[in-house]
């Protein structure tokens, strides 16, 4: 049987963390990636999501970003590999501290945003955002885009790396993300969501904005909290999946 981990990033709104939105998602998902400090969220909203993903039974993961609250974490800096490290090993170690205290484990670190997207291309980003979880722990899983180098810098350094694809985002024939500055960067059709998160399972591929088919061989699926209908789209691409006997389960089991 096929399986797959459904992720999520979270602790990223307060009203979100606050008023049962957020915790109302985390039923479809397997793992959430929470906001460390950098991007967005605070110490307060990182230890009430811990609570709610351990209500939830949902795996927990780090999600370390630039600290650039005014453009969340979404512009690309050009800043030393080493204040690279040294942020992401703060974020991560301020989460797991917070974890530790709640009881829970934090299994897995994802880059947010502009992080995440230079990372793919870059090496000694890569290396860097490693060699910040290093200090921290060795046996992390760590997380980035499917048929990238940056899983292969990640697994050079000694960890394992998931490689993960997008059910609410669309492509484009190199493999990178659309950006978001275009109108149809996001997939916000439940049904459309659904096919293509069950195409990546199935054919290890997507189809890029112009047609064309991508090679994307992942172990993660993510899908934006904040993508509008997010748990519309959720719900399908979790029935979707189930229906074609696909075992969901977090990257950590």
């Amino acid at each position: 049987m096929k399986r797959i981990d459904l992720n999520c990033d979270m602790g990223e709104m307060p009203e979100a963390v606050s008023d049962g939105t957020q915790e109302s998602l985390m039923p479809y998902f397997t793992s959430v990636n929470i906001a460390c400090g950098g991007h967005a969220g605070d110490q307060q909203m990182m230890e009430a999501t811990i609570k709610q993903a351990l209500r939830r039974h949902v795996a927990i993961g780090a999600h370390p970003g630039y600290a650039d609250r005014e453009h969340f974490g979404r512009i690309e800096l050009n800043i030393p590999p080493q204040t690279i490290a040294d942020s992401v090993f703060e974020q991560v170690r301020t989460l797991a501290e917070i974890a530790a205290r709640c009881g829970a484990t934090v299994a897995h670190v994802k880059p947010h945003g502009a992080l995440y997207d230079q990372a793919a291309k870059n090496a000694e980003i890569a290396r860097a955002i490693a060699d910040g979880v290093a200090r921290w722990r060795r046996d992390a899983i760590l997380v980035g885009l499917a048929g990238s180098r940056v899983l292969d810098v990640f697994r050079a350094a000694g960890f394992r790396a998931a490689a993960e694809a997008f059910a609410d985002r669309r492509y484009e024939a190199d493999g990178s993300l659309r950006s978001r500055r275009f109108d149809d960067a996001l997939i916000r059709d439940p049904e459309e969501a659904a096919r293509q998160a069950l195409r990546i399972v199935e054919t290890a591929s997507v189809l890029s904005a112009g047609g064309s088919q991508v090679a994307v061989d992942a172990q993660t699926i993510c899908i934006h909290g904040e993508t509008p209908g997010a748990r519309e789209i959720a719900a399908a691409v979790g029935d979707t999946l189930r229906n074609a006997r696909i075992e969901l389960k977090p990257l950590s089991e």
